[in-house]
């Protein structure tokens, strides 16, 4: 009999919505049914409720104190139920990378409208369509930019991958992730992440008639809060902000299916219950979710645009100080109050690569083309920054304190350079004109003194 009702009502508050537990890297503890976690000690001979222990690594064990992952997990089966004979699977546009898809587009800034939306019935994990690919996804360096689009709910099927963590950004619709250690809703101008291994499944909840986003695969080192330097104690992403889900589980005796990404290549199992079945846990190695408005930015008070990495929220470390495996950027609302200044970013060219997406409003480097659910790729070194009307506006307009509102950007920019998939070279909705949003930028030069 499926009694999932019973025991997911307790994670959940009087309104009905999931219940969370703030900060970030905290050491959590958090049962679905009283007396669930032991207490004292990590695994006892007999836990209650007949639960199996199991940890859940996400460090090795001798790592040091400070960057030490592992969660305990109380659970109705061991995960060595969870997984049966594996057979071979394919989700065909869910890349890995190196990527090496044969393709005749050339090199260049490139932008796209949003992914068309799925005609037949899809899940998640159907409706992932990689973009780019950086690094080696075996030597665990790198990462992969991703944008899905689905129509239909996980039921009996779940996931982990072993390959990296995923950065879930939704755009359209609210949507469900149910992990084996909690609920998450997320809605746009929201995100969420899964660790690397973590089996979930995600639904749609109301208010979409369409579900869109985007995902960054983060094969490296895990993502972790920036540091503020003179910054401070305050301001950017607050630790308080990161919320981590109580103990939720799914007691459902069925055939359900597991699927596994390892090395780039997917897999598949089918067990006869669910996986979904952690009563309790506690551990410091956990899902979260992280509303993009309680974002605190930092800026220019007085002149100059200062570098885009003020708008940090998440860093994924590479082994070279400064240099980030991965940075997940936001460009949210804020006040441009600078004077004697060009206010949008400037032009510029960078050893990082940087892909982009739009979750809502204007960005304000693009007048026009880059539409909520689009994207842009501009790999490193190669040159970009406000098109020739925002250059027009932001050059001859009153510098007046503005408020730039209703508008919600993000970046995910990498150390390495961000190859193409086949998929998005030939995706229809790639911009074949987005070259030419520079052609307005004439000479005004003119050799004599004074500012022209």
């Amino acid at each position: 009999m499926d009694t999932t009702e019973a025991p997911l009502s307790r994670a959940r508050t009087e309104t009905n919505a999931p219940a969370y537990m703030p900060g970030f890297g905290n050491d959590f503890e958090t049962e679905a049914l009283l007396g669930a976690l032991p207490q004292g000690q990590n695994s006892p001979q007999k836990c209650n409720y007949g639960l199996y222990a199991e940890q859940l690594s996400g460090s090795p064990f001798t790592a040091p104190r400070g960057t030490n992952e592992r969660s305990w997990l109380y659970r109705i089966r061991p995960s060595v139920r969870h997984t049966r004979r594996f057979a071979k699977s394919s989700y065909p546009f869910w890349k890995s990378a190196p990527c090496l898809d044969d393709h005749s587009l050339p090199l260049g800034q490139l932008r796209w409208d949003p992914i068309p939306a799925p005609t037949s019935h899809t899940d998640f994990l159907a409706g992932i369509r990689t973009m780019t690919a950086a690094g080696d996804v075996m030597t665990q360096v790198g990462m992969a930019a991703h944008a899905y689009a689905f129509n239909e709910d996980m039921v009996d099927d779940y996931f982990f991958n072993a390959d990296g963590e995923l950065l879930i950004v939704p755009q359209q619709g609210t949507i469900s992730v149910f992990t084996e250690m909690g609920i998450i809703e997320v809605e746009p101008a929201e995100i969420c992440l899964v660790p690397r291994g973590m089996m979930f499944k995600v639904s749609r909840l109301s208010g979409s008639a369409e579900w869109r986003g985007y995902i960054c695969e983060n094969y490296g080192a895990k993502f972790t809060m920036p540091d503020r330097g003179p910054i401070g104690a305050n301001c950017l992403a607050n630790a308080r902000d990161f919320k981590t889900p109580v103990a939720a589980f799914e007691d459902k005796e069925a055939p359900c299916r597991v699927h596994v990404k390892w090395c780039g290549k997917f897999y598949v199992t089918e067990i006869n219950h669910s996986p979904l079945d952690v009563v309790a846990w506690h551990g410091n190695y956990t899902p979260f979710k992280y509303d993009l408005r309680t974002f605190s930015p930092v800026g220019a008070i007085l002149f100059d645009h200062p570098d885009p990495s003020i708008f940090t929220v998440l860093t994924a470390p590479s082994g070279e100080a400064g240099t980030a495996n991965v940075d997940f950027v936001i460009f949210p609302p804020r006040w441009l109050v600078a004077e004697h200044t060009f206010r949008p970013p400037w032009y510029h060219r960078n050893i990082m690569s940087e892909f982009m997406g739009l979750i809502h409003g204007q960005y304000d480097a693009k007048e026009k083309g880059f539409v909520p659910g689009g994207m842009s790729l501009h790999n490193m070194m190669l040159p970009h920054g406000p098109d020739a009307s925002g250059y027009e506006k932001a050059s001859t307009v009153e510098l007046k304190p503005v408020k730039l509102d209703h508008t919600m950007a993000f970046m995910f920019e990498t150390r390495f350079p961000q190859q193409l998939t086949k998929y998005a070279a030939e995706l229809e909705t790639l911009q074949d004109d987005y070259i030419d949003c520079w052609n307005g930028l004439e000479r005004h030069f003119d050799g004599t003194p004074g500012i022209k």
